[in-house]
């Protein structure tokens, strides 16, 4: 029996936890040799530590934005000639990763965060872990912090982000898999423009599991629309659920948190849109099922830059704080031209994934955990072959 162990970071949850999720349930349906286990290093080092951090950093983004964003662009956003090595962390972090590894003994480690990936990277070049390593990458975007050196395969969000790993940094092409974000595999895949035939256009609005994204300020717009139906997801954020429905109003609908990925899927199927903030793991969702993406407001540091980067290939609409909130939606929806543009943008999106079938990507990750890594392409090739031949 082998033993895959997941790294994400922090306790809360985040597109950390949902990426190393989807890909543990997708394991679980399609293996039955292999056992997993996710850890929070910073919870296995010192719990007060992990919540001090939290609690920081959650403040930190609703208090003071512009600085954080400015902090994460200076640290963690910057070319390696000015990156910066943190060595404050290493004698204890580091001592903590052998340790963990110790511990567990895993055949394969996945991380779904960039600092235990950075951890595992410095360990790797020193001789000290000779255990198969995949970066699962959750952003539109790699910062500075992940590990690169010694890692035996990447999963990318887009053919982008590797030609930018192969010039930049000569990674070996057969360690290089486009993947887009992994979602649940029941979020399905639509290959077209799924429009409902609604009159009234429907629009998602949502916010994460949180309840965070501005959605209350929004309140006083999405009460004036006279020409779109909304459903707006509030997590698990109760006060933004009660209020929506004090509204009352027919054509906005509250929807409480939802632990189903099946009944999340049914909801996009119903939908014509999404209006959401740039997370990874939701505007991945949304590429998948085909779905304009309407960007409303966005979280300080790694969303501003998904941001930029799904607006520079066309796949996501930013909306203007400052003009009507129903008259962009509909300038978008409405005119034909936009939205051939966005559908070629998808396409081409779509395209540069070499890995879209449930199948294939378990496929991978079992090649990875043979220590086969110089196989990992051809497996992958042959995999999607046979596929193809399917009819899938």
């Amino acid at each position: 029996m082998k033993k895959i162990l997941f790294l994400p970071l922090l306790q809360m949850q985040s597109g950390h936890h949902q990426v190393a999720e989807a890909i543990m349930d997708l394991l679980k349906n399609h293996t039955d040799d292999v056992i997993f286990k996710k850890i929070d290093l910073l919870s296995y080092t010192n719990k007060s530590l992990e919540k001090m951090i939290t609690n920081g950093y959650l403040k930190w983004i609703r208090y003071a934005p512009e600085s954080y964003n400015l902090a994460y662009k200076s640290f963690f956003y910057v070319p390696p000639a000015k990156g910066h090595s943190f060595k404050w962390y290493q004698p204890l972090f580091m001592k903590k990763m052998e340790q963990l590894l110790a511990e567990e003994n895993p055949d394969l480690i996945v991380c779904t965060h960039a600092f235990p990936s950075n951890l595992l990277s410095k360990l790797k070049m020193k001789g000290k872990c000779d255990i198969p390593v995949i970066n699962v990458y959750t952003d539109f975007f790699i910062n500075s912090i992940w590990g690169r050196e010694g890692i035996d395969a990447h999963f990318l969000p887009s053919q982008y982000v590797k030609e930018h790993l192969l010039k930049k940094y000569q990674i070996p092409t057969q360690r290089l898999l486009v993947t887009g974000i992994p979602v649940h595999e029941r979020i399905t895949k639509n290959d077209v423009w799924n429009k409902t035939n609604n009159l009234r256009p429907q629009i998602l609005i949502a916010g994460g599991n949180s309840g965070l994204g501005g959605i209350a300020k929004l309140a006083d717009e999405l009460k004036r629309s006279t020409q779109i139906d909304y459903l707006v997801l509030c997590g698990k954020n109760r006060k933004l659920y009660e209020e929506v429905r004090s509204w009352n109003l027919a054509h906005i609908k509250p929807l409480p948190y939802l632990s189903s990925r099946t009944e999340m899927n049914n909801i996009y199927e119903a939908v014509d849109a999404i209006m959401t903030k740039p997370g990874g793991v939701t505007v991945s969702e949304a590429l998948k099922k085909r779905l304009p993406i309407f960007v409303h407001s966005m979280l300080p540091g790694q969303e501003e830059i998904n941001l930029h980067h799904l607006k520079d290939k066309e796949l996501a609409f930013e909306l203007e704080q400052k003009l009507p909130l129903e008259k962009q939606l509909l300038a978008v929806l409405q005119d034909a031209g936009k939205m051939k543009r966005w559908e070629q943008a998808v396409d081409a999106y779509q395209q540069g994934i070499e890995l879209n079938h449930p199948e294939s990507m378990v496929d991978a990750i079992k090649v990875i955990l043979d220590q086969e890594t110089s196989c990992i392409q051809a497996a992958v090739g042959s995999q999607q072959k046979v596929l193809q031949r399917a009819g899938a």
